[in-house]
């Protein structure tokens, strides 16, 4: 990874799906239909702790997290929002929005590792893509 300019970490870029660019981070969905699970990707080169981004990025993250959180919490009826910024695989950092169901297949347990992941359709694609067509509006 270039320290020069962005560059989507490979495995981001193999497992999810864009969705939007914000002022900030890249917007993803991981490609697991199994939960509605979201990544929000600074669009900074070499960052991997949230306390590398200057403090006005450092806003703006918490700034574009809260309005995903609140829009995934209402849209998905959410029973739990998963917020993790791990970094152990794949140190870019990302911070992923997962939305919890107490019936979902790892409920109480984190999601990573519990079932394969379940790849979308091109249907529930679109479906999905609809749902987020409000968020691609500017913060």
């Amino acid at each position: 990874m270039s320290h020069n300019r962005f560059e989507l970490a490979p495995e981001i870029e193999r497992d999810s799906i864009w969705l939007a660019d914000w002022p900030l981070c890249q917007l993803r969905v991981q490609n697991d239909a199994n939960y509605p699970w979201f990544i929000l990707i600074p669009r900074r080169p070499g960052m991997v702790e949230i306390i590398d981004l200057t403090q006005e990025d450092q806003n703006q993250l918490w700034r574009e997290s809260a309005y995903l959180s609140v829009f995934l919490k209402s849209t998905f009826k959410a029973k739990k929002l998963n917020l993790a910024a791990l970094g152990n695989m794949v140190p870019q950092l990302h911070l992923h929005h997962i939305v919890r169901y107490e019936n979902d297949l790892a409920w109480p347990a984190p999601v990573w590792g519990k079932v394969p992941a379940r790849a979308y359709t091109e249907a529930a694609l679109q479906q999905l893509k609809q749902k987020l067509a409000l968020l691609t509006l500017p913060l």
